[in-house]
């Protein structure tokens, strides 16, 4: 753990630059790199007198990076969501985000706004869509976890249509991380909602490959199969999902929401986030689902409370499931995020950021072939080179600890999260190398390669600069796995702007 510095510029509002302008290049962009690199994420906090509290609630900002030959440009533009609008209309916060109430609005009367929490929780839910770019049919969208997306061009950066997941299958909300079969076939998560008992149903759901008709969105989108919390009422949250060549992975973890303060968080005078919490007495189960069928596989895998944002991959090999995820044994990391802790500089950071619990890569091996006859009592994990258990305890139930994949020094470097592979041609395959962001901080403030043959680690890192996520684009006549470029936009709080600030790549023939 290193000394913070000050990132309250990380979650100051920004204008938006609409005309495309030049960046100065440090070193040399490989001319093979030609394309747009696209990144959304909050870019305005406050609205006249009001402000929001969690970093998750500031306003969609889209970032187009234009790469070619050797030369990048930069625009960026708000989105211009409903809830951009009707807040920049009154300016002040109109519409509650997940951290932030918004004020009531005189124009509804009090029935209407607080005795039907249900209906206005599902009606009046954001389309501030801040978390990522996803693509659906070859269009790209920008999504959040509620139930609408914006279609978006990305040359312009201008939204063309907003998109209501409910108008098409019966869910209220769906994950920004979906998942793409090679034909372009897109799977994700979403939540139904019962509006008498207060229960939820888990669902995956799968979207074709391609257009019927030119002005298609999601037409022909399905839920491939809902699954049971085990407590309807208060079903765990989920930010993303694993996916193999065959199976579907949803992970059901202790991070829980509680539906019945969540819709009545109006009535209480406290934001949605109020509603999440952390059970740690609960374990963590790992539901598998044919992706081919649509049938949840009966046997159900155990292990011990973890909380997990996102996976690394996931793969079949010899009657085995890999599934690589970074996960924490504290699921409380969300109550971290809050404006005002982010705000806070040197002692102050730094007491919050050394209550963060480190996030690590981790494996578990899933065996796929758990039958009647299977002994129970006994490992049943047979590759040699893992350290992973998984022991069948009763009819359907297998219980499992994981293999950490990462040596000593990564924690120097405060775990690893965001993680990416090269996902156009390793994605459900087995694979060598995945790259992340170190957190020492409460933001990365590093770039992490991890090579799993030996567990090694190599690291890119400047005091003072906070790397984002790192996109792996493979070199146009790559053989090996790691030949290729990694994109990152490096923030740089002591500078008035925040820019993209380099390229960092990584060939397999040097550092």
């Amino acid at each position: 753990f290193i000394h913070s510095l000050n990132i309250s510029p990380l979650v100051k509002s920004v204008e938006e630059t609409l005309e495309p302008i030049s960046t100065e290049v440090q070193g040399t962009i490989p001319t093979w790199i030609n394309g747009n690199l696209l990144r959304n994420g909050p870019g305005k906090f406050e609205f006249g007198n009001t402000h929001y509290n969690h970093w998750f609630d500031g306003m969609a900002m889209l970032h187009q990076f234009k790469i070619e030959e050797g030369r990048v440009t930069y625009k960026s533009r708000f989105l211009q969501s409903d809830a951009f609008k009707k807040n920049s209309e009154r300016d002040r916060i109109m519409v509650s985000e997940f951290g932030t109430l918004a004020m009531p609005d005189p124009c509804k009367n009090f029935f209407q706004r607080f005795l039907s929490p249900i209906y206005f929780l599902i009606t009046d839910s954001t389309d501030n869509a801040s978390v990522s770019f996803v693509k659906y049919k070859g269009d790209y969208y920008v999504s959040t976890e509620t139930n609408f997306m914006h279609k978006v061009d990305p040359e312009s950066l201008e939204s063309v249509e907003k998109v209501d997941w409910s108008k098409f299958i019966a869910v209220n909300g769906a994950t920004a991380h979906p998942h793409y079969d090679p034909d372009g076939t897109t799977y994700n998560m979403g939540n139904s909602y019962g509006t008498r008992n207060l229960s939820a149903i888990y669902n995956i759901i799968k979207v074709p490959p391609e257009r019927t008709e030119a002005t298609d969105t999601l037409q022909g989108a399905k839920v491939l199969c809902s699954i049971v919390p085990a407590n309807k009422s208060c079903p765990s949250y989920y930010h993303s999902f694993a996916m193999s060549e065959n199976y579907v992975v949803f992970i059901e973890q202790p991070i829980k929401m509680d539906l019945l303060k969540i819709v009545t968080c109006k009535l209480r005078g406290k934001p949605l986030s109020e509603g999440i919490f952390w059970d740690p007495k609960q374990e963590t189960v790992f539901h598998l689902i044919d992706k081919h069928t649509g049938q949840v596989i009966s046997v159900k895998y155990y292990t011990k409370a973890l909380s997990n944002f996102h996976q690394i991959n996931a793969f079949e090999e010899d009657g085995f499931l890999m599934l690589d995820i970074c996960a924490s044994d504290d699921g409380q990391a969300i109550n971290n995020y809050l404006i005002q802790n982010l705000r806070k500089s040197g002692d102050a950071l730094d007491e919050v950021s050394v209550k963060l619990r480190t996030v690590f890569p981790r494996r578990f091996v899933l065996p796929l072939s758990v039958t009647m006859d299977t002994p129970t009592g006994q490992n049943l994990n047979t590759r040699p080179s893992s350290t992973a258990t998984c022991v069948k305890i009763s009819k359907d139930k297998v219980l499992c600890q994981h293999e950490d994949l990462h040596g000593d020094d990564l924690h120097e470097y405060g775990g690893l999260e965001f993680p990416q592979i090269n996902y156009s041609r390793y994605n459900t395959r087995q694979y060598r190398y995945f790259y992340g962001c170190g957190f020492r901080h409460l933001v990365g403030d590093s770039l992490l390669k991890m090579d799993l043959k030996d567990k090694s680690l190599k690291v890119w890192y400047q005091r003072g600069l906070y790397p984002s996520e790192p996109v792996f684009v493979p070199s146009p006549d790559a053989v090996d796995e790691d030949d290729g470029v990694i994109l990152s936009v490096v923030l740089t709080p002591t500078q008035v702007t925040l820019l993209f600030h380099n390229i960092i790549y990584d060939r397999a023939a040097g550092p």
